[in-house]
């Protein structure tokens, strides 16, 4: 029978697998942080599409949606489309150079989104835009 002996030492090592969990545990947690940080400002639509559609900066901006159902949302706050009006005029005098971004569901009532243009027109706000999603270029 051999019996082992004490002075027998083993060579130290770093364990890597341990290392692995911890980095990508930091990795998951610094992407949720970093998904939680952008700023959404409307309600989750599905918006038409459109092949000339640009960019535009948000950073100061205010969001109008307007809901498949006819549901009207300022930011993301629903609203009554005679308290629209009232609250775009309070609006352009906190920041007299507002930008408002009109999206909408592609199978939405078009009345309203006219209305909601006429109310943002009538307010005194200039800088006006519609949301659209990047047309396919092969879909025609």
């Amino acid at each position: 029978m051999k019996i082992p002996l004490p002075a027998t030492r083993r060579k130290a090592r770093i364990e890597i697998i341990p290392l692995i969990d911890v980095i990508f545990f930091l990795l998951a947690t610094f992407v949720m942080v970093s998904l939680s940080m952008v700023k959404n400002q409307g309600i989750s639509v599905n918006l038409p599409s459109a092949a000339t559609g640009t960019p535009q900066e948000r950073e100061i901006a205010v969001t109008i949606t307007i809901a498949k159902s006819g549901d009207i949302y300022l930011n993301q706050e629903k609203l009554a489309l005679d308290l629209l009006p009232q609250r775009l005029k309070q609006l352009k005098i906190e920041n007299p150079d507002m930008k408002v971004f009109v999206n909408g569901d592609k199978e939405a009532y078009f009345g309203n989104a006219v209305q909601i243009l006429d109310e943002v027109r009538s307010s005194g706000i200039t800088k006006v835009a519609i949301q659209t999603k990047q047309r396919d270029p092969l879909q025609k």
